[in-house]
């Protein structure tokens, strides 16, 4: 036997430390899920474990943004293997940047977890590396702050654990996957200003699902095809899905489209129209592609964290084969929607198409309720099967506007015009007085939802367009369309879309006749008016004979007569957003 010389004993001795050293780190690096599989990380453990992977490993990034209604910052954590986090020399170098969000809905945690994983064993292992050489990749690690700090264990009734999670309303109430438009909270207000600073590629807002059983553990909404850019679309459908799909599936998660369905699965499932309320159709309105990972609900916690895992890693391997395809479909879509004569708005699910989808499902029976004694609705999982479903998953445009050279928005709606500007939107002001010939809106009709998210949201409206000079004054504001932002500029500002200012109740000041008149008074004037007016007499007339009730009301035949005469103002009802259709000279600060 060779005996051990000095040296020998020395370099056993450093080897030895630098395994312990690597033990001690591994395990100060440990998540508390890691730690025990049925508990997820508190917003204080999540970032305090991002600042202590930030100060050991120079490739990650942690930057406060903002603040949120909790009070507390959001933040994001970047991992840029060459150490770039400038958003612009990323994209000037052809890096694509994945946007990944977490705990929008506080109990549906395994996102957090799993991206605590994830982004540490990016950060320690040099062959995960490899697949970031294109890719930059920004968390938002904890997104609903106020809803994680309200802890609790039965808020989820649906749900099978984790032991303790947050609650899904923010410290304001608010549904926060419903607020990427209105940004009635500073979360969604700081997540706007975040999303426009890196303008990314691709997004991924992590969940869990309600609904059905199955046995999928992961389930996928991806854009809505037919919403997305068709260049974006066209690879997302034919390239990408695809490939997510393999590759979930050879690590052991095989995954299903979102189980969304009106009764059980095997009646068919429907694509998910992903609104710009929501954050995969915010995301879209920017030419992003969007994916929303939704875990099953009812699968053990360790199962919904690990595939959430395995997506995320198979995501960012897609994205590190095709970035170079990824940047310049996206640079496409912008041009194109840059150069659109038009602009769909609103859209259908068209049943009378339909796909084949291979599903794994329980079948799903019915048996006496022991609360009602009335049938009720359970699924057998002692009798799995595997068989096509339908797939609804064609959107058809119900509504198509063209696109104005400019909007033209007055100052008095500033709240408006600041929410355009956290999403990058250019907006210029008037330096004097212009009276502008534009095309106007008047709200014919609309119909109103009950108290939703802080909001009466507007739906189903209907508008009719006149032409009319009207005067700008100082400080009022012109949004050219010649922008990256077109399409977010379409659906926020044209009153029809469904998620607009106007429906989300920015503008309901107009809805409300602020003058009114006496009928003893506006007699002898409307009498005046129809003698000089025969036309409208005979409206007035033709209206009686045909509704009797009309007829017999006398307050309402001065109300037509004061509606169609200059005494009724022109503002009410009349949407301040005025269209510029024309190039014309303006006098702009």
């Amino acid at each position: 036997m060779m005996k051990n010389t000095p040296l020998q004993g020395l370099i056993f001795a450093i080897l030895l430390l630098f395994s312990l050293n690597l033990i001690a780190q591994d395990k100060a690096f440990e998540t508390p899920f890691e730690k025990d599989n049925n508990t997820t990380a508190t917003y204080r453990q999540t970032i305090d474990f991002y600042k202590k992977l930030a100060a050991s490993f120079p490739r990650l990034q942690l930057k406060e943004w903002g603040s949120t209604d909790s009070g507390f910052p959001l933040h994001t954590a970047v991992l840029s293997t060459s150490g770039d986090f400038n958003p612009a020399s990323v994209k000037k170098s052809g890096k694509v940047v994945l946007f990944i969000n977490n705990a929008i809905h506080p109990g549906e945690p395994c996102g957090v977890d799993a991206s605590m994983m994830l982004i540490r064993d990016f950060l320690q292992k040099p062959d995960l590396q490899r697949l970031l050489e294109h890719v930059v990749l920004v968390a938002i690690p904890f997104y609903n702050i106020g809803g994680g700090l309200n802890r609790g264990s039965f808020s989820r009734a649906n749900q099978s654990g984790p032991a303790a999670y947050g609650f899904r309303g923010n410290a304001k109430n608010l549904d926060l996957n419903r607020d990427f438009i209105k940004c009635d909270s500073k979360n969604g207000k700081t997540i706007n200003q975040i999303f426009n600073y890196w303008q990314p590629d691709v997004f991924l807002d992590n969940h869990t699902s309600d609904g059905a059983d199955y046995s999928y553990t992961m389930t996928l909404i991806a854009t809505q095809k037919d919403k997305l850019n068709p260049v974006l679309s066209t690879y997302l459908q034919d390239e990408l899905l695809p490939h997510l799909y393999k590759g979930m599936k050879a690590q052991n998660w095989e995954m299903t489209p979102y189980v969304h369905v009106r009764n059980t699965p095997d009646e068919g499932i429907a694509g998910f129209l992903d609104l710009p309320r929501y954050s995969s159709g915010y995301a879209a309105l920017h030419n992003t592609i969007s994916f929303i990972g939704e875990t099953h609900m009812l699968k053990p916690f360790k199962d919904r964290v690990r595939s959430t895992y395995a997506f995320m890693a198979a995501l960012i391997k897609e994205m590190q084969a095709d970035f170079e395809k990824i940047a310049a479909l996206r640079k496409q879509a912008i041009q194109r929607d840059m150069e659109r004569d038009s602009f769909e708005l609103n859209w259908s699910l068209d049943r009378s198409k339909k796909e084949k989808l291979l599903f794994k499902g329980y079948e799903a029976k019915h048996k006496p309720s022991e609360i009602s004694g009335l049938d009720r609705l359970y699924y057998d999982r002692t009798e799995p099967y595997e068989k096509e479903v339908p797939f609804f998953n064609t959107y058809q445009p119900v509504l198509k506007v063209e696109k104005p050279v400019a909007y033209l928005i007055p100052q008095a709606y500033s709240k408006v015009v600041e929410r355009l500007r956290w999403n990058g939107v250019q907006v210029r002001r008037l330096k004097k007085d212009a009276e502008v010939e534009l095309e106007v809106y008047y709200i014919e009709d609309f119909k109103t939802r009950n108290a939703y998210e802080g909001h009466y949201l507007h739906y189903d409206v209907e508008v009719e367009k006149r032409k009319m000079n009207r005067t700008y004054h100082p400080g009022d504001y012109v949004v050219f369309m010649n922008q990256v932002a077109n399409r977010y500029l379409i659906e926020t500002l044209e009153p029809q879309a469904p998620d607009s200012y106007f429906c989300w109740n920015f503008f309901d000041g107009i809805l409300m006749q602020k003058e009114y008149f006496s009928s003893y008074v506006f007699e002898d004037l409307a009498a005046a008016y129809l003698k000089a007016h025969p036309d409208l007499k005979a409206q007035l007339e033709a209206k009686k004979k045909e509704n009797e009730d009309f007829a017999k009301n006398a307050r309402a035949q001065l109300d037509f007569v004061y509606k169609h005469s200059p005494y009724y103002e022109r503002t009410c009802k009349l949407y301040p957003v005025g269209r510029l259709l024309k190039n014309t000279d303006l006098p702009l600060e």
